[in-house]
């Protein structure tokens, strides 16, 4: 059985108009120029896990410019940086502690305790292989490729499905193609009248999240936008902060 795509002229056009109106924001400027940079920084143990860190806090809760999330990624210098929990003698009670310490962060103990299994993990045995995936997406490749590194991520460590894998590695500035498709994301194509009603519950399912990612890639690839660029305009669309150069942690 087969599923066609079918993206109309209007489609392609409500796309357009809100590519057009969110093109000097400060999110979308940023996807602009990391992202879709011909060559990024190299992925290090520092940089890979403050992304990890962030990017878990931000599920089931707010991370708009101004939520408790978002202050407490921008904080400098970062409670949860690599050295600090390399250091730490109980890595997940010191997770919890900072955690609890902001103010406002939930599922503290839950986060602590996934982030420190991924965090033996990655200093027993998965620090090589993950870098090395990460490092793949340095240069512009196809977007099978960031499939894979996606994959592999999901693959390894708690917390991250389909949308946080992915997140994380937008976040480090790495994908153009693959996006995590969150509630905003979800409410804008709800709305737009994509064909299938989307739901987080579903998009759990690593299949089910393919198949709209491939629908979405199609929206974008005939819009002649870019995921990342179409993500983030629906973010700056959606958030009731804006986001500027200051504030920009995605």
């Amino acid at each position: 059985m087969d599923i066609q795509w079918i993206i109309c002229p209007e489609d392609v056009a409500r796309v357009t108009t809100l590519i057009e109106r969110q093109s000097q924001n400060a999110l979308v400027r940023a996807r602009r120029e990391h992202n879709m940079a011909e060559s990024k920084p190299p992925v290090t143990r520092e940089r890979f896990w403050q992304a990890m860190v962030s990017m878990r806090l931000t599920t089931r809760q707010k991370s708009g410019p101004e939520s408790f999330v978002a202050r407490f990624i921008r904080e400098k210098p970062f409670p949860l940086a690599y050295k600090a929990v390399h250091g730490a003698r109980h890595p997940e009670t010191f997770i919890a502690k900072a955690l609890r310490a902001a103010g406002g962060i939930r599922f503290a103990d839950k986060i602590a305790s996934e982030l420190s299994q991924n965090f033996s993990l990655l200093e027993t045995s998965e620090w090589a292989p993950t870098l090395e995936q990460c490092n793949r997406l340095t240069r512009l490749v196809p977007r099978d490729v960031e499939i894979e590194v996606a994959e592999h991520v999901q693959k390894h460590f708690l917390g991250f499905g389909p949308k946080q894998s992915r997140n994380v590695l937008q976040s480090l500035g790495l994908t153009r193609y693959e996006i995590p498709i969150d509630s905003r994301l979800t409410d804008w194509l709800n709305e737009f009248g994509f064909p299938v009603r989307l739901s987080a519950s579903a998009l759990q399912d690593a299949n089910y999240y393919r198949f709209i990612s491939d629908g979405i890639h199609m929206l974008c690839e005939r819009s002649d936008v870019l995921p990342c660029i179409f993500d983030a305009a629906v973010f700056a669309l959606r958030d009731s902060a804006d986001w500027t150069d200051e504030n920009v942690i995605f």
